[in-house]
């Protein structure tokens, strides 16, 4: 009994040694591969007009996961009317939120981090779920990536960045 209480403690002290170390480094996100934490200068200034990161191709969100560790991807945003929307598309038959881990996330707890560049901001975000404002956001989207919305049966789903 005490060989396996020890062994135990090893493996939790491990844990926490690994958790701690990768809180240092952040674990971002590279390609198609979720991260943890992610890093860079934090900016606690209000933005009213998002158009400075169409100069990014994708964006960095990291979720609150119920397990308290960060959960950070790379995806896709519009901007429209100065506003951020991030864009999720959900294969046919991919259930809604479950499908993508930081969806449910940002669903169940809507408080995210995003990353353009080096620069960090602490966000709320809110699913869209007016017809009109969908609409248009995809209409701008379309015209911006010169494409029709995929006919494949997907749906693409917005988080509108809240404004402060």
């Amino acid at each position: 009994m005490k060989t396996l209480l020890k062994v135990l403690g090893i493996i939790l002290i491990c844990l926490v040694l690994l958790l701690v170390v990768l809180r240092a480094t952040g674990l971002e996100p590279k390609d198609r591969r979720p991260g943890l934490w992610l890093k860079g200068e934090l900016v606690t200034t209000p933005v009213s007009d998002w158009s400075f990161v169409n100069k990014y191709a994708t964006d960095r969100v990291q979720t609150r996961t119920w397990y308290l560790i960060p959960h950070s991807v790379n995806t896709g945003f519009i901007v429209y009317n100065g506003q951020l929307y991030l864009t999720s598309n959900f294969a046919a038959g991919v259930p809604y939120p479950q499908g993508k881990n930081w969806v449910s996330n940002a669903v169940r707890d809507p408080h995210v981090r995003l990353k353009f560049g080096n620069q960090l901001f602490d966000r709320t975000v809110s699913p869209v779920t007016d017809p009109t404002e969908r609409a248009n956001v995809l209409q701008a989207l379309a015209a911006r990536n010169h494409q029709q919305a995929p006919s494949n049966g997907s749906t693409m789903h917005l988080f509108h960045v809240l404004p402060e």
